[in-house]
C-alpha cells in the first residue's frame, strides 16, 4: 500500500491542478486570489518594492506623493484607480490616498499630484482617513509601517462624486477589476 502513495499524491496534485484552473490551462498573470485578473507591476523612483519610503513623502517631510509608474494595464481598460493604505495602523487599515477616473493611457503618476477633487486630466480624489482629499504620508505614531500603493485597471469610467471613500470606490469597483498590482513601502518615523 505504502509503495504507491507517490503515485496517488501525483494523481491528487494533476486533479487539482485541473480542477482548479478552468479547461486545464494555465493562468499567467493571475493574482493568484481566484479570478483571471492579470497583473499590473506598479515601481516608483522614490524606492523600490519592500523598501523605505523617504521621509520627503512623509507627514516629516513635504507630505507630496511619490512617483509612481505602472505597466500591464490591458487593451479594453477604460480607466485606472489607485488605493493606498496602511495595514498596520493601530486603528486598523488607515487610507492614504484614493484616487480614481485616472485616464486609462496613463503610466504612471508624477511626484506631487496636486490635491485637488479633480485633476486636468479627469481623474477624481477620493477622501482619505486623514479627513481630506488628495494624498497623505505615512505618519506612523510608532514602529515600522508597510504603505500599498495599489493600481487597478478598470474596465468602466467610475460614476463617483469626488470625495468617495475607499470603501465606495472598492464597491464601485467590484466586477469591473480587468488587472491590478501594487508596489509596498515602509515608514519609521525619526524621534
Amino acid at each position: 500500500m505504502l509503495r504507491h502513495t507517490p503515485m496517488i499524491v501525483l494523481a491528487g496534485a494533476m486533479f487539482m491542478s485541473f480542477a482548479l484552473s478552468p479547461g486545464g490551462e494555465a493562468r499567467s498573470g493571475s493574482t493568484g486570489e481566484g479570478d483571471d485578473t492579470m497583473a499590473v507591476t506598479v515601481t516608483s523612483t522614490a524606492f523600490e518594492e519592500g523598501g523605505m519610503i523617504p521621509v520627503r513623502y512623509t507627514c516629516d517631510g513635504d507630505d507630496v506623493s511619490p512617483p509612481l509608474a505602472w505597466t500591464g494595464i490591458p487593451d479594453g481598460t477604460k480607466s485606472i484607480a489607485l488605493i493606498s493604505d496602511d495595514p498596520d495602523a493601530p486603528v486598523g487599515t488607515w487610507v492614504h490616498w484614493v484616487l480614481y477616473n485616472i485616464p486609462p493611457d496613463a503610466d504612471g503618476l508624477p511626484e506631487a499630484v496636486p490635491s485637488k477633487e479633480k485633476l486636468e486630466n479627469g481623474s477624481i480624489h477620493g477622501i482619505t482617513d486623514f479627513g481630506r482629499p488628495g494624498y497623505g504620508g505615512p505618519c506612523p505614531p510608532g514602529g515600522t509601517h508597510r504603505y500599498f500603493f495599489k493600481v487597478y485597471a478598470l474596465d468602466t469610467m467610475l460614476e463617483l462624486a469626488p470625495k468617495a471613500s475607499k470603501k465606495d470606490l472598492t464597491g464601485a469597483m467590484e466586477g469591473n477589476i480587468l488587472a491590478e498590482g501594487q508596489l509596498m513601502g515602509k515608514y519609521t518615523r525619526k524621534r
